[in-house]
């Protein structure tokens, strides 16, 4: 939505402390998963099979949704929450093969095979979590703009010092 001369835009639902500590929240979320997902690749590198480019591909897509949603892109939202379904399935599914490693025959990883598991297993609770509060942030509507007409003084309505405006508690 462009300015018109005469007339400011606001976004109330940015302004809402609820809203402002979802986005945090969603955000850190979102790197704690982009930093677990890069310690098990760059911990386990050698013995992963297959799905490399698949963790690549998710820690780049968890940076850039947590740069869209530090700029109030609600729509990287439930983008975010789909990722953070299949990163759940896939640590689901992958966390009991790391403690299933320490039998002879398996080769080495660079970190211990319980720590790979335990943290792949600590990627499903941190991805439930960011499944609801990106869907807590969607439903609070970040996209809503108002239009309002500047006063003579160049002020917007219901701002401190405009006459008529309440005053601030």
């Amino acid at each position: 939505m462009e300015e018109r001369e005469g007339f400011t835009i606001t976004r109330p639902n940015r302004d809402r402390a609820a809203s402002k500590a979802t986005r945090a929240v969603v955000i850190l979320l979102l790197l704690v998963s982009a930093v677990l997902v890069v310690v098990v690749m760059a911990g386990g590198w050698d013995v992963l099979q297959g799905a490399k480019l698949v963790q690549v591909a998710f820690v780049l897509l968890y940076l850039l949704i947590a740069f869209l949603v530090f700029r109030w892109s609600r729509g990287a939202l439930p983008v975010g929450a789909a990722l953070a379904i299949l990163l759940l399935i896939f640590a689901a599914v992958a966390g009991p093969a790391w403690f299933d490693r320490d039998k002879e025959g398996y080769t080495s990883p660079a970190l211990d095979d319980n720590l790979l598991g335990l943290l792949t297993l600590l990627l499903i609770p941190i991805q439930a979590l960011l499944i609801a509060f990106a869907m807590r942030g969607f439903n609070q509507a970040w996209n809503v703009e108002e239009e309002h007409p500047i006063d003579a003084h160049g002020r917007p309505p219901h701002s401190p010092g405009r006459p008529g405006a309440p005053a601030p508690i």
